[in-house]
């Protein structure tokens, strides 16, 4: 009943984990939209046994209900490495967050924010991110446009009033993160091409297939220019151990060493781009479930997708080299040989580069001479407790 009273309780049981994990469910039901999160994967985010983002962050889960049913959720959370971040970069000391925010109507998304604020105080934070959910590496920020189609993997997905319910919470704008998609069945202008050939005559460099029976080896060479190549960027968090251990675990099925490239100049790895086949087309029908056939449809289709969307996740040049003509040459061949084992290999006509940090300029005017359209944005929030 909507006149019951509101109980906001924090949760740490695995049954309400699940009665946490099971809100959107029901709230999108409706939404054709949103994709269903496999429960078993959701249930792991929120897991601190299951989760290496834990072994440097502490979150706590917050259930609001009515009537003895579940109305709203949210998490609060400290990551005590992005406390140790420049603030002028995001994060820093005293800036906790917030995330996995879901809510029937604003005044119970009002409560529940209210509430994650006081946990985050009671921790001697004083100014709050969100929404993070609940890595900066996992799905930041709430999405503002782009509602009229589902995300990609590993990005997020909202209703259009969430924005209006979190500014009403006394939030602002701190950072606008863009997604971009293409039709990759184009040939790139006259110009790139160019640039293109001109690099493969160029006996310094080597594009290359990553190996995945090295995967341990290949990931940590793109681990190694990662950190590197975004150790500027706003919101950056170093990567972990225990984190690189669950992500290789989640995304192994789903590389192919024809979609993964590092790119080499003399011998040595300087820039890598990741591309991976967009999983979510192949869960969403799955409603969350991969029982009773859930199972056996995913593990076919991961035997040789068939997608219609790339999402290219992550892409990176170390330093020394970032706005350089040779960083961009690169981005563009890897790019190029990406686009055509997409098309060729896996039947995909679309592609997504992102997330992308507003005042990326390097990143945003490789994706503009791509041709490359802005299809989603997603806001991160921030205020002062």
């Amino acid at each position: 009943m909507a006149n019951a009273p509101l109980s906001i309780r924090p949760i740490d049981s695995k049954a309400d984990r699940k009665r946490f994990v099971d809100l959107p469910f029901r709230l999108y039901a409706n939404d054709p939209n949103w994709v269903p999160p496999l429960k078993g994967e959701a249930l792991g985010l929120i897991t601190p046994a299951k989760n290496g983002w834990f072994s440097h962050a502490k979150a706590q889960l917050f259930l609001a209900e009515r009537d003895g049913k579940v109305v709203g959720r949210i998490s609060a959370h400290i990551d005590t490495l992005a406390l140790e971040m420049d603030p002028a970069k995001g994060f820093g000391p005293g800036c906790g967050q917030f995330g996995l925010l879901d809510a029937e109507d604003g005044d119970i998304a009002k409560a529940l924010i209210a509430t994650a604020e006081e946990w985050l105080r009671d921790q001697g934070m004083t100014r709050v991110l969100g929404p993070i959910s609940m890595s900066i590496w996992e799905e930041p920020g709430l999405l503002v446009e782009g509602f009229d189609h589902p995300p990609t993997i590993m990005m997020g997905h909202a209703k259009p009033e969430y924005r209006g319910w979190i500014e009403a919470a006394g939030y602002t704008q701190a950072k606008e993160l863009l997604t971009y998609e293409l039709d990759i069945t184009k040939p790139f202008s006259p110009l790139l091409q160019r640039i293109i050939a001109s690099g493969e005559k160029n006996p310094r460099i080597r594009i290359r297939n990553v190996d995945k029976t090295k995967f341990d080896e290949e990931a940590a060479i793109i681990l190694t220019i990662l950190n590197d190549a975004w150790s500027d960027n706003w919101g950056f968090v170093p990567l972990t151990p225990p984190e690189i251990k669950d992500v290789g675990v989640k995304l192994k099925p789903i590389v192919f060493n024809d979609l993964i490239r590092i790119a080499e100049v003399d011998g040595k790895p300087v820039a890598f781009m990741i591309t991976l086949p967009d999983l979510n087309e192949a869960i969403m029908p799955l409603r969350g479930n991969l029982l009773p056939f859930g199972w056996a449809k995913l593990l076919l289709w991961l035997r040789r997708p068939r997608v219609k969307t790339m999402r290219v996740p992550l892409m990176g040049v170390l330093k020394e080299l970032q706005s350089s003509r040779l960083a961009s040459q690169l981005a563009f061949m890897m790019i190029e040989y990406i686009k055509q084992a997409s098309v060729a290999n896996y039947g995909a006509t679309r592609g997504e580069i992102g997330w992308i940090l507003e005042d990326n300029q390097g990143m945003r005017s490789i994706a503009e001479a791509i041709e490359c359209t802005i299809n989603k944005r997603y806001w991160i929030y921030g205020k002062t407790l």
